[in-house]
């Protein structure tokens, strides 16, 4: 789908506030709000729109060790170690690398001892996992709260 600049300009909307009205939209765009909700419904229908979500503080919620971790996985297993991790709890997000035997994945914790227990119990001991890189956040300098800007 191509974006005109009316969808780019309430993408970017969107990206910041999620639970923005139709008529706060309009206003913003200087567009009716029958539109507003014509061209968000639109960007859902074609897939641009994935979801509404909140972006929540970890820290907030004790959450307060957030650590990346970059795997080396036998390639023949990389899509199930993916799955797997995918489902913990202590896993934020995951990605398959494009050399197609590296996992990129961010964790939170609540404490060091919980990402301990972690690796301990997903990641060490596997013969499809070849190698383990891992550091802690020190210092968010930028961050994606509010997503992407188009």
């Amino acid at each position: 789908m191509h974006l005109n600049r009316t969808d780019s300009e309430l993408l970017n909307l969107l990206i910041k506030d999620g639970r923005m009205s139709y008529a706060d939209i309009a206003r913003k765009l200087g567009i009716s709000r029958a539109h507003a909700r014509t061209r968000v419904q639109a960007l859902v229908e074609s897939g641009v729109i994935e979801q509404f979500t909140a972006v929540i503080n970890p820290d907030k919620l004790g959450k307060g060790i957030s650590t990346f971790v970059d795997l080396t996985v036998a390639p023949s297993a990389i899509e199930h170690i993916a799955e797997e991790l995918s489902g913990c709890v202590e896993v934020v997000s995951l990605y398959i690398m494009s050399d197609l035997k590296s996992l990129h994945i961010h964790t939170l914790t609540d404490n060091y001892d919980a990402f301990d227990t972690f690796v301990r119990e997903r990641i060490f001991n596997r013969d499809e996992i070849l190698s383990v890189d891992c550091k802690s956040l020190m210092t968010r300098v930028k961050h994606r709260r509010g997503g992407a800007r188009l």
